[in-house]
């Protein structure tokens, strides 16, 4: 026979067994979402030197380059002075650079400058095409601009994969570049480094981004003819200079219109075309063609974009 008091502890046991097994039940029930819900409300920030898109909203081909550049990263890729400018994309042997006395063993070791990088980086985005051949000036102002951004739009527009250029001004880009969303970026910096991670730097140098149009180049695209070419701020000889041409250089004309006359290398010609990649004008006396360039249209009836 059960007592009354060994009744009742009995009576309180399984009690204290059944709130124990639904207090574990609403546990396993609720964590799940608890869980998801806390992922979702605070996501991990990066690691340091965390080198992969940091944002959403990247090309399929924007994505390959910054797997190709951050698998070099990977590797411990060395920058070097000229390095990744040789016949194709890829890291080569560097040069000594007059002005930094660190660069004195870049020509011994095989890695990148930072041109050389991003050049490989969209070859290899490309499958191998050599989009953005050149130093960082000529990447920034290339003919396949998808988009471009001020250094006064800051980063909030940005996307991974969109080239960030330095440079005191318009004449000279001296840096570049690759986003990686989240205020990082990847980047050959100076001599005696290896490639790496950084913080993007929103300075006085910092002077704007480009996206880079993987696909077909749009409007009408031309060739310039000879060195040292310079466009202007307007179409006059005696406007401000805007940006050289150091070679042979592939662009994209707006338009084009009748102005002040010119007359260079046995040439003269009073045409001059607006170049929106570089927000400038050039002579047409340096662009490949008739004076008059066929099919494109006149800055009389299509202002020019600024």
């Amino acid at each position: 026979m059960v007592s009354r008091t060994g009744l009742n502890r009995t009576l309180i046991t399984r009690t204290l067994i059944t709130r124990t097994l639904i207090a574990l039940l609403a546990v396993l029930l609720w964590a799940p979402v608890a869980t998801s819900a806390t992922a979702q409300a605070a996501p991990a920030a990066p690691a340091a030197g965390d080198c992969r898109p940091l944002a959403p909203g990247a090309s399929a081909a924007a994505e390959r380059a910054i797997a190709a550049a951050c698998a070099e990263v990977a590797a411990g890729t060395w920058y070097t002075w000229g390095g990744g400018h040789g016949a194709n994309p890829g890291a080569t042997y560097g040069q000594v650079d007059p002005s930094d006395p660190a660069s004195e063993h870049d020509p011994e070791r095989r890695g990148f400058d930072c041109s050389g990088l991003v050049r490989y980086a969209y070859a290899q985005a490309t499958g191998g095409t050599d989009i953005l051949n050149g130093v960082a000036s000529q990447q920034f102002y290339t003919h396949r601009a998808a988009a471009r951004f001020t250094a006064a739009q800051g980063l909030a527009p940005l996307l991974p994969g969109d080239l960030l250029a330095y440079g005191k001004d318009s004449k000279d880009m001296q840096h570049i570049a690759i986003y990686l969303g989240a205020g990082k970026m990847v980047e050959a910096r100076q001599s005696g480094t290896k490639l790496m991670v950084s913080d993007v730097r929103l300075g006085s140098t910092y002077f704007g981004a480009v996206r880079v149009n993987t696909g077909e180049p749009t409007g009408h695209i031309h060739q310039t003819w000879g060195t040292g070419v310079w466009t202007k701020a307007q179409p006059s000889l005696g406007a401000d200079r805007v940006y050289a041409f150091p070679y042979s250089t592939t662009i994209r004309v707006y338009c084009q219109k009748h102005a002040e006359m010119v007359r260079a290398e046995g040439y003269e010609n009073d045409v001059w075309s607006y170049l929106p990649d570089y927000r400038a004008w050039v002579t047409n006396i340096y662009i490949k063609g008739p004076a008059w360039l066929a099919g494109v249209p006149d800055c009389k009836d299509v202002p020019p974009v600024t």
